[in-house]
C-alpha cells in the first residue's frame, strides 16, 4: 500500500527521490560495519604514530552512522 503525502508542499525532488531509491536498498548493516570499521582503522593509524591522520580517519564514523540512520528512516518511513 502506498503512502500518500498528506502535506504536498514537502514533496521530494527527483534527485532525492532516486537516491533514497537506490540507498535504501543498501543493507543497513553495510552502514555499521562501515562505521566500526572507520574506529579500527584510525585506531591502527593512532597505533603507528600518525595522530592527526588518525583524527581524520575516526571523524568518518559519525556520517557513516548517521547516513546507516537516513537509510534505516528510509526504508522504514519511504521518501512520501
Amino acid at each position: 500500500m502506498a503512502k500518500r503525502n498528506l502535506n504536498p508542499q514537502h514533496d521530494e525532488g527527483p534527485v532525492a527521490e532516486a537516491i533514497e531509491q537506490q540507498t535504501a536498498k543498501l543493507p543497513s548493516d553495510l552502514f555499521l560495519w562501515g562505521g566500526l570499521g572507520a574506529l579500527a582503522a584510525a585506531a591502527a593509524v593512532y597505533a603507528s604514530g600518525k595522530r592527526h591522520e588518525a583524527l581524520l580517519v575516526g571523524q568518518w564514523a559519525a556520517p557513516i552512522l548517521i547516513l546507516g540512520l537516513y537509510n534505516k528512516v528510509v526504508k522504514l518511513e519511504g521518501s512520501d
